[in-house]
């Protein structure tokens, strides 16, 4: 995320049409409240099974009518295995019982500091001084969260949240690396490449029983949850956020995404009943704090007239 900020022009003044914003707060309450959807799917299906599910409906039938991005087949299955089985199938896993909504959907935002990591190791890029600040920060909130395990959070859970989160950061890499012209096409034709080894892993994990069984015992908020994540998660996600960047500065529209984790906290207490005592509030306000410093704070400095603005004294 640092090397796409260092190519942000200088901040204007310039608000965004309300249609606009509201269909960005759209974007963010469908990734912030996904957990929630997630947790629903999961009362009946396996995780694994869930998660082939939401990614052959991701590719089917949306290939039919998205041409094949012109990007080599090697990044498509990269992302697609660290996507879909590395994020979200170890995600799935870890929200089947061993952390609560809520704290996933903080949790997995640490996916911004492995993706920073990431471009040290491939790239060469150092850490600056107030990306250390925001990872003592995030790292701090992650510290809290272990302290306070409890019967609805793990450190099982938490471990394997943060293995989702690295594997998110490699799929942004891949990303990065396959420089797609068209994200939304990258993303379903990646999702061919997220079925074999998410139907492999549910049959050699789960077992052909729990699979038909999960099938069974699927209701109709089973199915609108698979269906949700598919298309409202991932195709309307990605196509709405896509189509702001082409049309606003990133610096406009990214730090918006800010609002998901507190989108996906406020989801899980409100309709799950999800406490939120005060060490859950306190690491909230770390690792937000940290992803907050992260990427504002490029973008602080080239405002104008301040002087911390870079060039100034």
């Amino acid at each position: 995320m640092a090397n796409q900020l260092d190519s942000i022009p200088p901040v204007r003044a310039a608000a965004l049409p309300l249609p606009h914003v509201l269909l960005a707060l759209a974007v963010v309450a469908v990734w912030g409240t996904n957990f929630v959807v997630i947790r629903v799917a999961l009362d009946a299906l396996p995780p694994l099974t869930f998660a082939t599910l939401r990614f052959i409906f991701a590719l089917l039938p949306a290939a039919f009518f998205i041409r094949r991005p012109n990007v080599a087949w090697r990044w498509l299955a990269a992302y697609g295995v660290l996507i879909g089985f590395g994020q979200f199938g170890i995600l799935y896993i870890a929200m089947n019982g061993h952390i609560s909504p809520g704290l996933a959907s903080l949790v997995v935002q640490s996916q911004v500091f492995f993706t920073i990591g990431l471009s040290m190791y491939f790239a060469g890029e150092r850490v600056r001084p107030f990306q250390g600040v925001a990872l003592l920060l995030a790292i701090a909130g992650m510290a809290v969260i272990l302290i306070h395990t409890d019967g609805t959070t793990s450190p099982l859970g938490l471990g394997l949240v943060l293995v989702a989160a690295l594997c998110w950061a490699g799929g942004n890499h891949c990303a990065r690396a396959a420089r797609p012209d068209n994200m939304l096409a990258f993303v379903v034709w990646a999702s061919l490449f997220s079925i074999p080894p998410l139907l492999t892993g549910a049959l050699v994990m789960e077992g052909p029983r729990a699979i038909l069984s999960g099938m069974e015992q699927s209701t109709i908020g089973t199915w609108a949850a698979v269906l949700w994540q598919s298309f409202g998660n991932t195709l309307f996600g990605y196509a709405a956020w896509g189509w702001l960047l082409a049309r606003h500065p990133a610096a406009t529209i990214t730090p918006m995404a800010l609002l998901v984790p507190i989108f996906g906290m406020g989801a899980s207490a409100l309709l799950l009943s999800e406490p939120l005592p005060l060490w859950k509030l306190a690491a909230a306000a770390l690792v937000i704090g940290g992803l907050a410093i992260n990427l504002l704070w490029p973008m602080a400095r080239r405002l104008p007239g301040l002087p911390w603005r870079r060039g100034a004294a």
